[in-house]
């Protein structure tokens, strides 16, 4: 996985970018000014001295993540343990920065809270959120640290679980947790001929598909394996999609806008792409996804 570092700083082969998203986005909006994309901004590591950076309260590097936190992002939903993806980038970060792991503070923020615009009560927030054109009109994001998939997870002995193609999962009842990419996957990618369900979290909507309450639900990649595999035995992950033209989501570590700790994270996250600590990282965490069909 190699980070996408955009506004020409860096654009790697294999970071895949949203670029075709945004711009069908400001199509018909040329009288409006452009979003600024502030993910490409980096700090050299001599502008970003620890004692020198802007946070929330002095000396503690406060990061805001939802609860519950998820597998394999986070283990026991508790963060703060450094165990998970997303939990050991975090850390990781922090240590690039000068902070040790006492001197990090978790809060709880919820997924549709944190992309609401205006001030925020943490110095960054790291839970899974997808850089969408969207979202960048009313916070910031960082480069994109992980691409993931959207995936389908349906019981064994359901029909669902039969399907092939986008085309046939269109017949089924779906449903996602409100305010993801998955959501937005389902009512723009395969067009249901039901309107989906939608649900305050993945584990509400884990156990409407338990209930029958919907056929199957979605839910990026790593999710889907962990629920197929730990949570859900019964299930299975019948395959996985991305959007038209081949954009898988990219997670990006999110500010509020106008943050000045934005360039110096850039900078720590390229310093662990660089020394290889993200792929190290990812492989112990993260699942394989080549075993995946892809619908179509």
């Amino acid at each position: 996985m190699r980070l996408n570092l955009r506004n020409g700083l860096s654009r790697p082969i294999a970071a895949i970018g949203l670029a075709t998203l945004a711009g069908a986005a400001l199509v018909g909006c040329a009288a409006e000014e452009p979003v600024e994309d502030r993910s490409g901004e980096v700090a050299a590591a001599d502008e970003c001295a620890t004692a020198d950076l802007p946070l929330k309260k002095d000396g503690v590097l406060t990061i805001g993540t939802d609860s519950p936190a998820y597998e394999p992002y986070f283990v026991d939903n508790d963060p703060s343990n450094g165990q998970g993806f997303e939990s050991a980038v975090a850390y990781a970060v922090a240590d690039q920065l000068g902070f040790s792991a006492d001197q990090v503070e978790w809060i709880k923020v919820g997924f549709n809270s944190v992309t609401k615009p205006g001030a925020k009560d943490f110095d960054f927030d790291i839970n899974q959120i997808s850089i969408t054109p969207e979202r960048e009109e009313v916070v910031d994001f960082s480069a994109p640290y992980y691409s993931a998939s959207q995936a389908v997870i349906a019981l064994k002995d359901s029909p669902a679980a039969e399907a092939t193609s986008l085309e046939e999962l269109a017949g089924f009842k779906l449903g996602a947790q409100t305010g993801t990419t998955s959501l937005t996957a389902i009512r723009d990618v395969i067009q249901p001929e039901q309107d989906p369900l939608v649900f305050e979290d993945t584990n509400i909507a884990k156990q409407a598909m338990q209930n029958g309450q919907v056929d199957a639900i979605l839910a990026d990649l790593p999710t889907a394996f962990y629920i197929s595999a730990v949570e859900i035995p019964k299930s299975t992950v019948i395959g996985q999609f991305q959007y038209e033209g081949g954009q898988a989501d990219e997670f990006g570590i999110l500010f509020e806008q106008g943050s000045e700790l934005l360039p110096c994270v850039n900078g720590a996250l390229e310093a662990l792409e660089d020394d290889g600590t993200l792929d190290q990282i990812e492989q112990e965490w993260m699942s394989d996804s080549v075993s995946v069909p892809e619908l179509q």
